[in-house]
């Protein structure tokens, strides 16, 4: 069994891998991931701790389906395009999504992807960056990038100060024009609210929803060359599954405060 040491915000990856693996076990699953399920069973971490987490462990499935159904689409549309999947964690979408031929990196702190390695084929491995993101001496691992760019930010930057996340897309947009981002983000009132969260508040560590947008519009607000394509709200999708909660903030007045969602985001020229 492995130990996985993580703290802070890299200790928030196995709450979505726990919840992909769980996923996998029901009979109608809305996504399967057997590659989370092989993780789960070989660390060393009390995941029954998230048992009563079902919303939680519904809205990274939702995500997760979301989220693969966009990348697909990219690589329909770009089938030579390159992957740049930030904050990876034990993010298994590569497996899942069965693309042998795409050129993939995944990005995350050394912890994160020691960790990882643990778990991946070394050809896999060859496509990691051990670097935060907020390192962009990692642009420089990528070599040459004349083909289209994906970004997928799935669960990681909720967690950094928006006036953070600005100064990261400030940077990444003129040195990827044209590239393409898949962000999921919060409604505003679970910004500063991850100690009622029903995973978050479970795990050892102390992490903090840091902001969140009644209007996805007003990412581009945020920079000149963004523009906001289309965005996809979880509660829009597999809606047994939400029971009453989901009937509540389907109700506009709530939809727009706490509905997460998925944003794709194009980086234009300012």
């Amino acid at each position: 069994m492995e130990n996985p040491e993580l703290h802070g915000i890299p200790e928030t990856m196995l709450i979505n891998l726990w919840a992909r693996a769980a996923e996998s076990r029901r009979s109608h699953p809305i996504i399967v991931d057997d590659k989370a399920g092989e993780i789960v069973a070989c660390l060393h971490y009390d995941f029954s701790r998230f048992e009563r987490a079902w919303m939680t462990q519904v809205g990274v499935s939702i995500r997760s389906m979301l989220l693969d159904a966009a990348t697909r689409d990219f690589l329909k549309r770009h089938p030579q395009g390159i992957i740049i999947n930030l904050g990876a964690g034990l993010d298994t979408r590569f497996e899942r999504l069965g693309l042998p031929q795409v050129r993939w990196y995944d990005l995350d702190v050394p912890e994160a992807i020691a960790l990882r390695q643990r778990f991946f084929s070394k050809d896999r491995l060859d496509h990691c960056i051990a670097k935060s993101i907020f390192d962009y001496s990692w642009i420089d691992n990528l070599g040459a990038r004349d083909d289209p760019v994906l970004f997928i930010a799935e669960g990681v930057l909720m967690y950094f100060a928006i006036d953070e996340v600005k100064s990261f897309l400030a940077h990444l947009i003129p040195r990827f024009p044209g590239a393409e981002m898949l962000v999921d983000v919060l409604g505003p009132l679970l910004a500063g609210r991850s100690k009622y969260n029903d995973s978050i508040k479970k795990i050892d560590s102390t992490v903090e929803f840091k902001w969140g947008m009644k209007n996805s519009r007003e990412l581009e607000t945020w920079h000149a060359g963004l523009r906001l394509v289309e965005e996809w709200h979880y509660l829009d999708y597999c809606k047994d599954r939400w029971g009453w909660v989901g009937f509540l903030m389907r109700l506009p007045l709530l939809r727009s405060r706490l509905s997460c969602r998925i944003v794709h985001l194009h980086f234009t020229s300012p």
